[in-house]
């Protein structure tokens, strides 16, 4: 099973400087995605530390241990190196008083053959896009979600509360941080979209859908969803990674038997 990958950064048409950041391995079928807050430039710094830093010790410890890893020791690899980042982010911001309270959200992903190990940290989001469904494959980090989930408001109340940028779980910001990891199958003609909210805010699911289905081409799909988040206001940096699974999808039609037989 290959994968081919896609990345892009962009800072959007209401800000002057980007906090967020992307890292790719490719040759370990790694991709993180994050999204940095704090004062001066402190969520560039705290989310470039969480990219690099992962995509370093995380690709290191894939590469050595090849195909030879189970699932569970991935995870556990997974939740160890965003631990190690977690720390190291919040020693900077109490070792330097201009960094204080910065932090970053965060998504990693791994695939490998069939799977694909997901994690995340407050509301930056991770979709699958399969015969022709999109679907949120990670729940939001926020208060906003937790107040969906209460039953307080809807989703349709959602898109205009005042509360869209307040997670409730970030990188760096405590010195331990929970990372939380589902498991996912993978299958040929599979597409996944990672993203910062400042695509996601911009453009709804249906809008999200039909633009990655309306291009064949990764970066073309990139470039357009980015343009048309500029295009709804570009009120924040935007961030994304797009993952596609070589092959076919799997036909869900039926064979036809010859009569007689």
């Amino acid at each position: 099973m290959s994968f081919e990958f896609f990345h892009a950064v962009d800072t959007g048409r209401a800000r002057s400087n980007n906090e967020d950041s992307v890292a790719i391995d490719e040759t370990n079928a790694l991709a993180v995605l994050a999204d940095g807050m704090g004062g001066y430039n402190a969520g560039e710094v705290a989310s470039n530390m969480a990219t690099s830093f992962i995509k370093s010790e995380l690709g290191r410890w894939l590469h050595e241990a090849g195909g030879k890893a189970n699932d569970a020791e991935v995870r556990r690899a997974m939740d160890i190196c965003v631990d190690n980042a977690n720390r190291a982010i919040f020693n900077a911001a109490n070792a330097n008083p201009q960094y204080a309270g910065m932090g970053t959200t965060l998504v990693v992903a791994v695939f490998r053959e069939g799977q694909l190990r997901l994690g995340h940290v407050g509301d930056s989001r991770a979709y699958r896009l399969r015969g022709g469904q999109l679907v949120q494959i990670t729940r939001d980090h926020s208060l906003l979600q937790e107040q969906i989930d209460a039953g307080l408001i809807t989703p349709e109340q959602a898109a205009f509360s005042a509360n869209k940028n307040l997670v409730t779980r970030a990188v760096g910001v405590e010195d331990t941080v929970l990372l939380e990891t589902h498991l996912h199958d993978v299958q040929p003609g599979d597409l996944y979209l990672m993203c910062s909210d400042g695509l996601s805010d911009m453009l709804d699911n249906a809008t999200l859908s039909q633009m990655l289905q309306a291009h064949d081409e990764l970066p073309k799909a990139g470039r357009a969803l980015i343009d048309a988040a500029n295009d709804a206001g570009g009120k924040d940096n935007i961030a994304l990674v797009l993952v596609r699974v070589a092959g076919n999808p799997a036909s869900n039609a039926k064979p036809w038997w010859r009569f007689g037989r």
